[in-house]
Order: C-alpha cells, then sequence, then structure tokens
C-alpha cells in the first residue's frame, strides 16, 4: 500500500500544525510521500508566507532593502523549527534567497521558496529524503507543464527512495528557472507524485472534513459529500469550489488513483473520496451546487436563424478576435445568447458588437448585465424525475427570476442564470429543496 499526503498551507501554519501532520503521517506506514505547502495564516488576520515572499520580492524588484522582510519570514520559519525542537538552521538557505531576490530571479522563485523551505523542515522532522521539486518536475519552453517528461524522470527517481517529501506548487523550466503552478498548486503536485509512483490513494489533507455541497459562506454548516466523480468535481471546481485545485484531477484519473480530502484537524472523519466512477448512489439527489457572479449576457436576434449555415461560427469569430472567451451559449429558432465574463467583455464591448453586426448582420442585439450562474451537479439527477422542476419551484419560491437555462445532454449538471443580486439566496433556495427539506 502506497500513499501520497499531500498537506496545505494551514495545515502547516505553526509548530502545533506540523505535529499534527507528524502524527498523522506516522500513523499508518503506507503514508510515504509527502507534499507540503508553504505555511499558511496561523490565525485570521495573519499573513500566507506566500504572500509575505511576494512582498518581500515587489520591494526588491523596487531596488530597495529587503532585510526586514527577510527576517520576519525567517522568523515564521524558526518559530516552527523551534517549537519541533529541531537542530536545524536555515540561514545559508535565506542567505541565497535574499541574493537571488535582489538579483531579481523573478515572481515564480519568489513565491516557490515557501514550499521549498518548508520541504527542508517537513523532511527533517519526519527523517525523510528531501527531493527539490526543481529536479523532477519540468515545464517546457513555453512555461506548459511536461507531463511525459516529468512523469519518466520523477518515476525513476523515486524508484529507490522508500520515504521522501517533494515540495509542491513548482517545478523548473528548461533553462533550470523555477516555475510554478497557478494559486493552489501544490495539489496538482501531490497528483503528479501519486501518478508516478502508482499510488493506491493520493489524501489530500486541508482544514475542512471533505468536499461541501455548498458554499459555507453562503450555507451555514453544509454537508459534506462522501464520494464524488471527477466528472462532477470538475464542474463544482469550475464554478467556484475550492478545496481541489481542478487541474489536480488529471494527472490521478489517468491512473484511475482515488482522491480523498480529509481534515488535518479532524484526522477520524472519513472526509471525500473523488473517484473516476462509483456504483454508489449519492445521499442526496444533488452531488453540489456551486456558482460565479460577474457575467454578462449578449443576446442577439435574427430572423430565420436556425437555417443560416454558419450564423453561430460568425458571432463567436468576434468574440475569438479580442480575446474573449464564451462560457454558454443558449439558443432559439431566431435567437442565440452568448454569456461571457464581463471584466473581460468591457473594454471591448463596442469593438465586439461591431464585429458582430460587421460578420452575422442580426436584426438586434441587446446586453444585459451583472448577472451570475449557478451550476446545479450530481449524477443522481440523470434517474431522478423532476429535478429541474424542484430547482425552479425554489427558486420561485424565494421569488428569484431565471434569466437563463442551460442543460447538457450527459444530465449531469444543470446550468442557471440569475441576477447577481440573487445569487446567494439562489444557492441557499436550490440546497434547501434538495437537502435540507429533501421533498
Amino acid at each position: 500500500m502506497k500513499k501520497v499526503v499531500k498537506f496545505g498551507g494551514s495545515s502547516l501554519a505553526s509548530a502545533e500544525q506540523f505535529k499534527k501532520v507528524g502524527d498523522i503521517i506516522r500513523a499508518e506506514e503506507s503514508r510515504r510521500y509527502v507534499v507540503p505547502s508553504a505555511p499558511g495564516k496561523r490565525f485570521s488576520d495573519d499573513i500566507k508566507v506566500t504572500d509575505m515572499l511576494y512582498d518581500c520580492y515587489a520591494t526588491a524588484e523596487a531596488g530597495k532593502k529587503i532585510d526586514d522582510k527577510i527576517n520576519k519570514i525567517k522568523e515564521r520559519y524558526n518559530e516552527i523549527i523551534n517549537g519541533l525542537n529541531l537542530k536545524l538552521s536555515l540561514d545559508d538557505e535565506f542567505k541565497t534567497v535574499a541574493e537571488n531576490f535582489m538579483a531579481k530571479a523573478g515572481k515564480d522563485y519568489a513565491a516557490s521558496r515557501g514550499e521549498y523551505l518548508n520541504g527542508i523542515i517537513m523532511a527533517n522532522y519526519l527523517g525523510y529524503e528531501f527531493i527539490d521539486a526543481a529536479e523532477v518536475i519540468f515545464f517546457n519552453e513555453d512555461g506548459i507543464f511536461d507531463a511525459d517528461k516529468t512523469d519518466a524522470i520523477l518515476s525513476e527517481r523515486l524508484k529507490t527512495v522508500e520515504r521522501a517529501v517533494i515540495p509542491g506548487f513548482y517545478g523548473a523550466l528548461p533553462d533550470g528557472k523555477i516555475k510554478t503552478f497557478s494559486r493552489g498548486g501544490s495539489d496538482i503536485t501531490g497528483s503528479i507524485v501519486a501518478k508516478a509512483i502508482k499510488a493506491n490513494l493520493y489524501e489530500n489533507w486541508t482544514d475542512v472534513s471533505g468536499v461541501l455541497v455548498a458554499d459555507p459562506r453562503i450555507v451555514k454548516d453544509p454537508q459534506v459529500i462522501n464520494t464524488i466523480t471527477y466528472r462532477e468535481l470538475r464542474e463544482l471546481s469550475y464554478m467556484g469550489f475550492s478545496v481541489l485545485h481542478e487541474d489536480a484531477i488529471f494527472p490521478v484519473r489517468k491512473e484511475g488513483i482515488p482522491i480523498n480530502i480529509k481534515n488535518t484537524n479532524k484526522p477520524e472523519d472519513e472526509g471525500t473520496m473523488i473517484v473516476e466512477s462509483t456504483c454508489r448512489q449519492s445521499k442526496f439527489t444533488i452531488t453540489g451546487v456551486a456558482g460565479k457572479k460577474g457575467f454578462v449576457a449578449i443576446n442577439i436576434e435574427k430572423e430565420m436563424m436556425n437555417s443560416e449555415i454558419g450564423f453561430g461560427r460568425k458571432v463567436l469569430e468576434a468574440f475569438e478576435k479580442h480575446g474573449i472567451s464564451f462560457e454558454h451559449i443558449p439558443s432559439g429558432i431566431d435567437t442565440m445568447t452568448v454569456f461571457v465574463h464581463q471584466p473581460e467583455f468591457e473594454g471591448k464591448e463596442q469593438l465586439v458588437l461591431s464585429d458582430i453586426h460587421r460578420l452575422s448582420s442580426p436584426d438586434t442585439i441587446e446586453i444585459e448585465t451583472d448577472l451570475a450562474l449557478l451550476a446545479v451537479v450530481g449524477r443522481g439527477m440523470k434517474a431522478v424525475k423532476g429535478t429541474a422542476a424542484r430547482i425552479f419551484a425554489a427558486l420561485a419560491h424565494a421569488n428569484i427570476n431565471i434569466k437563463m437555462i442551460d442543460q447538457g445532454s450527459s444530465e449531469l449538471n444543470i446550468i442557471i442564470g440569475v441576477s447577481n443580486n440573487d445569487f446567494e439566496d439562489a444557492i441557499k433556495a436550490i440546497y434547501n429543496i434538495f437537502v435540507e427539506t429533501q421533498v
């Protein structure tokens, strides 16, 4: 049995948290490969180490002295080292970091040092081998993750290593320069390591007891999802679920390795299992509900649109020309609506509208702003009659006007458009009817 265990920033924010993590790892012999994040917040008003590093590097870029900022970061790490009673000094490492900051080694290098330094502490604390991610995780010249090269080199490197700590979040470009994944990328590193060693399970430890049915900032104490498929999580992650980086799914999905989201502060909780497929029925008809604000709808009308070959392509060409990606395109016989992110569209709206007129000659174009999109996701919806009707009834009961409805042929999710002002109430209404009342 081989497990990869990744711990988030809140799980490693202090010596006390480190001790919890150590107990978790030592509790099972199978937890042999550890992927740490940088120290997160110790309390609500605290600052994450990654943000401290970004700030310090910005000061260096401005040509100002960074001694005070470097020392504050060093204090965070020394607090952990002293709290763990380790005979370890990071003085030489910080000297190198300071020199590279002043030499303007890059923002990615700066951000990566949080994980790098925490990895050294973790390896020392556990007695595991430390492997710098820059030696085993690679990006190509364009900054795109090189999955094949990484898998080949990382697999070979770990063949003879029984227990190792590999820092999350970063790797290296062909010239050796540090390159990071997007924020939260330590999740991806854990997935990459799990694939390389052909792990039986990838445990992702955080500060919640699994994936929740709804955002706890909107719904009070939402239920935990026991089992969720990769596809369901991908849909929900895109719409704002932040418990796991959405790109972390791909490496393990290819190998059929399940992910278990666990709570460092409540290790006895089962958490959420993320799997390729399952015969387990969802506890509720829906698996989860999530959404995002800040969309705009461009409503295009033209008589006989349905008989004009290439009309949709011509419309979308206007958006493509100006670097704007679309989210959804519900349509009728003579109507077509394109949903896009409002901040992307606002600065280019007149250029886009002019090109739509030039390319497709519509009869009218209307714009509706300040919209939110909700995704109601669940593998169980396909087998249950009246799911859509229950959603609409719940929203109607909450006096929420539906602006758009879109459902794919897979019946895995239903997308609903509402006003930004109705966003939170819509999430609550859908959660209540499927989870609280279950009528």
